[in-house]
């Protein structure tokens, strides 16, 4: 059995040659144009080469030079199929065999096999025809790249456009969307407080839900507010002095409810003392929460949140590890990507927009740390349990120098 890569754009051509060569005993790799055909050639390594001349991407000819380069393919025969197309040309670039199309059905995988066991065909044409030929094709390819350039340039001009337009559409839309929230934020409140009249049981509950639906939102919008200044590197920090060991312990009684909620144990190891540090901390406290608010939504019901802080040579080191699934090594990376998320999908379990540990990953740059993670490893050891899922580990400065 022969392994045929074919390299045609016609659906039709395709299946037809792929039923007359299966029947044969062959094994059949298709490709649609030519540079998918190229990397089947040598991602495969076939034992023949069919090629249909007038192909998009790179067309038969370019994809025989190419291929011709390859010292795994020099003696793989290349055999050209055309309904137009000149003969000579394509044995001088290294073709050896020309068909026309259409293919003999009742011959073709006996052509094929020929092919196979050694026959080769030669071009009519002469030495110095030959180099005719090939200077031609050299000056077409010329051509060829400089409009795919052309091309690629265009195109890379309208991406630019199109990420201007996308950092002014947050930045627009943040705003718009900041107007009325603040008013719906302080009206909420005074209604909790019960500033504008006493409020029922039933309303006192509802007006929870509500203001945790806005606390929410307004999160999502304070996220999509940085992701401008993420991407521009006009992220702006203001700094003063704080304590890190007490804006853990502050985000930690924010996230309480959220824990019981879902049944989780909080397992901390947090130092008696304070540890002073320089920076900016609301956006820690945002970087903080956030790998707090990470692991209570991919813990599952009645697992564990470990949070450990220390102070480790002239920095604070915070490792945030839970009892979750963990995350593929392969994708360990990409989770800090903006609007990256392990499922993105509209039916996935978990909400976000997929912002929040790049910009948590920024702040801990922007203050002379890091934030990295691990999954599938101990980090952290807290009364006799050993968490295992995923483990943020996210370190500042102690003295971050104002910009």
């Amino acid at each position: 059995m022969a392994r045929v890569l074919h390299i045609e754009d016609d659906p039709r051509n395709r299946l037809l040659v792929r039923e007359l060569l299966v029947a044969d005993g062959h094994e059949v790799i298709d490709a649609p144009d030519g540079i998918e055909g190229v990397r089947a050639a040598l991602a495969h390594k076939p034992d023949i080469v069919l090629v249909d001349l007038n192909i998009p991407g790179l067309d038969g000819y370019e994809v025989t030079l190419r291929l011709r380069s390859e010292a795994s393919l020099t003696d793989v025969p290349i055999v050209a199929i055309a309904d137009e197309g000149d003969r000579d040309t394509s044995f001088a670039v290294g073709c050896d065999g020309f068909l026309r199309k259409p293919i003999d059905a009742r011959q073709f995988a006996s052509t094929v096999r020929r092919y196979l066991e050694g026959h080769r065909e030669q071009g009519a044409a002469s030495p110095q025809a030959t180099s005719e030929h090939l200077r031609l094709q050299s000056h077409r390819i010329v051509g060829h790249l400089d409009a795919k350039l052309a091309e690629l340039s265009e195109a890379n001009e309208r991406l630019r456009e199109m990420e201007r337009l996308r950092r002014e559409f947050y930045r627009n839309i943040s705003h718009e969307l900041a107007t009325p929230m603040t008013p719906l934020v302080g009206y909420v409140r005074m209604l909790l407080d019960e500033e504008l009249g006493p409020v029922s049981k039933a309303q006192g509950k509802a007006l929870r839900a509500m203001d945790d639906c806005i606390r929410r939102l307004r999160i999502t919008l304070d996220n999509l507010i940085d992701v401008t200044g993420l991407e521009t590197g006009k992220m702006a920090f203001f700094h003063r002095p704080y304590d890190f060991v007490d804006l853990v312990r502050r985000t930690l009684r924010q996230a309480a409810r959220s824990l019981a909620e879902r049944h989780l144990e909080l397992l901390e190891e947090l130092p008696v003392h304070p540890i002073a540090c320089e920076g900016d901390p609301e956006r820690v406290a945002k970087a903080v929460a956030q790998l707090v608010d990470n692991a209570v939504k991919f813990t599952p019901e009645s697992g564990c949140v470990g949070v450990r802080v220390r102070a480790v040579e002239g920095r604070c080191e915070l490792v945030v590890a839970d009892s979750g699934r963990g995350i593929p090594s392969e994708l360990a990376e990409r989770v800090f990507e903006p609007f990256y998320q392990i499922d993105g999908s509209p039916t996935r379990a978990h909400g976000g927009v997929g912002v929040g540990l790049a910009l948590a990953r920024k702040v801990a740059r922007g203050h002379g740390g890091d934030l990295t993670v691990s999954s599938g490893v101990t980090l952290v050891t807290l009364r006799g349990r050993s968490l295992q899922g995923a483990a943020f580990v996210l370190t500042v400065a102690k003295s971050t120098p104002s910009p």
